[in-house]
């Protein structure tokens, strides 16, 4: 298989496709401590992520780095478990600084190991150029999928509002937090290494 426009395809299907539930439950525990006003924070935790999914692509289908499947496959929902506890910390503030952009890198190293072997296999010769490709696939789907759910959470923070008096984001961020942690506990529990 070659050609960059294939691997940008399989980079940006690898990120929106439905069957990658982890995947996007990750970029959802991801928006859901953001606003619509805090697009610019939230666009760099998504290239942070990206920068470290794209490490443990590139050391794992260089063969630099062997990682057991069974225990990316488990660390995987573990991540969005992690993520959502990091959103209950300090629910409606405004967020800021690097450590989420750091924690989101941190994370995104285990993310890359998740797709790595199958994306090994499909290699002819040089890796840069469809490691790249891929890679600009995902954080293109990143970008429309992070856009979009921030979009939907907004407008359910301008509902929830005028509901209950301008606390509406921090439920929101607490319960879109919750539930995407309990889904991926479950998840994780289905997938103990040993």
């Amino acid at each position: 298989m070659s050609g960059f426009g294939v691997f940008v395809g399989l980079g940006f299907h690898h990120v929106t496709d439905l069957s990658a539930l982890d995947h996007l439950l990750f970029l959802v525990a991801l928006v859901a401590s953001y606003r619509w006003a805090d697009w610019r924070h939230l666009l760099g935790v998504a290239t942070a992520f990206t920068l470290g999914h794209s490490i443990t692509l590139a050391l794992v289908v260089t063969d630099l780095v062997r990682l057991p499947t069974p225990l990316i496959e488990f660390l995987i929902p573990v991540t969005i478990v992690g993520a959502c506890l990091a959103n209950l910390r300090r629910p409606g503030e405004r967020p800021s600084g690097w450590a989420r952009p750091a924690l989101a890198a941190g994370f995104g190293l285990i993310h890359g190991a998740g797709f790595a072997n199958f994306l090994r296999e499909m290699f002819e010769g040089p890796a840069a150029g469809p490691l790249l490709a891929f890679n600009l696939g995902i954080e293109t789907g990143q970008v429309i999928i992070l856009a979009l759910a921030l979009a939907l959470l907004s407008a359910l923070d301008r509902l929830l509002d005028l509901w209950s008096s301008s606390r509406g984001f921090a439920h929101r961020a607490i319960a879109t937090s919750v539930l995407a942690g309990v889904w991926a506990a479950t998840m994780a529990s289905g997938r103990l290494p040993w």
